[in-house]
Formats: structure tokens, sequence, C-alpha cells
């Protein structure tokens, strides 16, 4: 059974430079420009991690297995969006536990969690290479809010 616990003030500062850089290359990965990734990247992280700590409302978690840590969950308010939502900004299993099912099991925990938090809505962005996440929240019952799209043309 998939639980989830409070990561650390010292366990979470050090993870917000690397979930930046992949944040950034995830970016830069769905078609933003480098630069413009970087910085925007940057901008919101600061806002959400303020000398890496955590803001109010965001909640950085260790999602567990019985007692071994499988992977990360990153649930906070969203920007801009109703007060009963709760977004998932990141959740990634380990490479070495994927394909048992666990990715459902943390999103169906951030499902509870959002319940017991007083939430009544779970929202996410996924980039669109990411075909698995997208598979999964698709299999899930997330519904897709709106699709922004690209074509590079030329040279």
């Amino acid at each position: 059974m998939i639980q989830l616990r409070v990561r650390s003030a010292a366990d979470i500062a050090a993870w917000v430079p690397t979930m930046l850089k992949t944040y950034t290359e995830q970016r830069i990965e769905a078609g933003e420009n480098p630069e413009s990734a970087r910085t925007n990247g940057a901008a919101q992280i600061g806002q959400l991690f303020p000398d890496g700590k955590p803001s109010e409302g965001q909640h950085v978690m260790d999602v567990l297995d019985g007692d071994e840590v499988v992977g990360l969950l990153w649930m906070g308010r969203p920007f801009g969006s109703a007060d009963k939502a709760w977004f998932v900004f990141y959740v990634e299993i380990d490479e070495a536990h994927r394909g048992r099912g666990l990715g459902r099991a943390a999103m169906q925990a951030a499902e509870e969690w959002t319940v017991e938090h007083d939430g009544t809505r779970v929202a996410l962005n996924v980039f669109g290479p990411n075909m698995v996440a997208r598979a999964l929240y698709d299999s899930l019952g997330f519904q897709v809010m709106g699709t922004t799209m690209f074509k590079d043309v030329g040279a």
C-alpha cells in the first residue's frame, strides 16, 4: 500500500536544484526556447521554493511502498486556481521501481490526500512528449483542459 510522508527540510533543499534542472529539460524537450525555459522555470521555482524552502501551501512528500521510498510527490496550490483545487506539480517513481503500478498508486494517493486537505479537484500539467504519463492520467480519468501545440517551420 502506498503512503505519503512529508520530506524533511534538508531533503527538500537538496532536491530543489535537481528538480529545477529536470523541469527545465522537460520544458525544452516540449519545445520551449532554452533561454526562456531556464528563466521561466527558475522564476516559478524561486516563487514556490524561496531559499530552497517550500512556500505556504507546497507539500513535498516521499512516496512509500511499505517502508521503502519509491518516489516523490509534490502537491501544491496552483497559480490562479479555485480554492478547492490542488495541483500535482511533480510526481516521479524511481526508475528501479517503475512498471509495477506505483505511479498509478501514487496518483490515487494524491487524490486521497486532496480530499483529506479539503480539496475537490486534482489538476496537473503534463508535457506533450511524456506519453507514458499522459496515458496514465487518461486511464485515471483526468480531463484535458487545454492543449498548446506548435510546429517548427523553416530553418
